[in-house]
Order: C-alpha cells, then structure tokens, then sequence
C-alpha cells in the first residue's frame, strides 16, 4: 500500500489526507539537507570561532560561518521557489529531486532570501552599534543595508520575467489579487533607506521587517487556495477539525511561555554592557 496516496476527487478529500509534509520533505530532501547542514555549520563555527585563540583557527572558522551563512538561505529559498512554481506534487517523492529546486524560479528564490537575509541582518545591526556608542560601525552597516535594499528590489524586479515564463500562477496573483502588497514592500523597504540615511536605526528595523514581512504574504496570497501549486489545496491539505483545533490550544499554552522567555532572553542580551554591574578584579597574591 502507498504509505502516502494521493487524494483523490471527491469529499473524502477535505481535511482527511493530509500529507504535505511528505511531499515536501521526500521531493526536496536535497536542498532541505543542505540547509539543515548550513544551521548546524553556521552555529558550529559561530562557537568554535569565539573559543578559538590562533588568528588561522579564527579565520578558518570565520568562513565556515559566511559559507553557510549564504548557503542556507539560499537551499530555503529554493525551496519557497520549488513548491510556487508547482514542482513539487502531491505524493511520497513524487517530483524530481533535482529539477524540483534546481530551476529558474528557485534560483531566483535562493538570491532573493540571502539578499534579504543580509538586509535585516545590516539593518539590525545599526541599531546595536548605535546602542554600543560606535558610530563608525553603525554607518558601516547602514551602507551594507542601503546597497543590499536596492539589490533586493532590483532583483525582484528583474524576477517578474522569471516568474511570468517559469511560474505564470504565481506572477498572475503577484500582479493583480496581492498587488497591493507587493507595493506595501516597496514602500516599506524604500521607507526603511530613508530611515537609515537619517539614522533612525529602530524604526528603520520595522519598515525593513514589514518589507520582507508584506513580499512573504504576497508569496501565499498569491497562491492561495493551492498549497501545493497544481496538486492540492488548503482545503485538501487541512487535518481533522479535532486536531486543528488541539493543534492552535498547544501553540497558545506554549505561547503563555515561550513569548515572554523570549521577551526576557532578548532583553538580557539588549543591554549595554555600561549596564552590567562592575567587576572587580584582584591581583594574583
């Protein structure tokens, strides 16, 4: 028996086979593995490189963490670009494992979340650097921000090309049912180099966040109702009414917990180090 059958037409469908996961994981394995191993490389050298003394170990490390910081945001939007332009089918290992990711629209995908990923990070880091009184760096950073900006929207826009030959469905609900999306991004992200230029570092975060927040709606909006583009929708894909519904009590009793630990963690690590109470040291005897 096929451990993940396909739904067939009829009213057996809604919410009772859902299988998604499957689909995506068994079709993508490639670029999700690549992506998991660029997390797992990236928080690897992170550590060993602020343990490491020699000045070749710390460079050594120091690529792995740049290395992997542009791999993995470039498999996860390969992966966002696999599954709207309806490579990835309904069904355990379905599609192909390498055309699924490897072509024009997940391309295009990957380039456009590293870019993005390398915005919010400059944009963010003005703001820390403004706090740590370094002005020299806070500028350096918003340079980064203000040439990454206008790359992501170029490429964006060169990408409505891609997009119109490789993934009419996608293109046609970009440019007509979540338009008015697509120009909130615009306007945020334009909103947000304004921002930078005049220094407002924290408020040029939430114009930079809305703007990569607004593209992502876009993306789903556009797709909607399919979930996967040309094989199933959200309707055929949902769970039993009874484990929706366990599923959204869970994530509301987690949230009771895990909001404000994550409100105090990044309190904690927002501080100034002016804050932190002085240390006293005593000479050796």
């Amino acid at each position: 028996m096929d451990p993940c059958p396909a739904p067939t037409d009829g009213a057996g469908v809604s919410g009772r086979d859902p299988h998604v996961f499957a689909s995506v994981m068994s079709t993508l394995c490639l670029p999700l593995t690549l992506a998991a191993l660029g997390i797992i490389a990236r928080g690897s050298a992170f550590a060993f490189r602020k343990a490491s003394t020699e000045l070749w170990q710390q460079r050594l490390f120091g690529a792995f963490f740049a290395v992997s910081s542009l791999v993995t945001p470039f498999f996860l939007g390969a992966v966002a670009g696999a599954v709207a332009s309806g490579r990835v089918p309904s069904g355990l290992a379905e599609g192909d494992v390498i055309t699924s990711w490897l072509n024009p629209t997940s391309v295009l995908g990957g380039v456009l979340a590293v870019l993005a990923c390398a915005h919010l990070a400059a944009v963010y880091l003005c703001a820390d650097a403004a706090r740590e009184d370094d002005p020299e760096l806070a500028s350096a950073f918003a340079r980064r921000a203000v040439v990454s900006g206008p790359a992501s929207g170029a490429v964006a826009l060169a990408g409505t090309a891609v997009l119109h030959t490789d993934a009419p469905e996608l293109f046609h609900g970009l440019t007509h049912s979540t338009l008015p999306q697509v120009v909130l991004s615009a306007v945020s992200g334009v909103a947000g180099l304004v921002l930078l230029r005049t220094r407002h570092y924290v408020a040029a975060r939430a114009a930079a966040a809305l703007a990569v927040a607004a593209i992502l709606w876009s993306w789903g909006a556009a797709q909607y109702p399919a979930m996967l583009v040309g094989s199933l929708t959200v309707d055929e894909a949902a769970s039993q009414p009874a484990v929706l519904s366990a599923c959204l009590i869970a994530l509301a009793c987690g949230a009771v917990l895990l909001v404000p630990s994550l409100w105090l963690l990044y309190r904690t690590f927002q501080r100034s180090d002016a804050s932190a109470p002085p240390t006293t040291h005593r000479a050796p005897n």
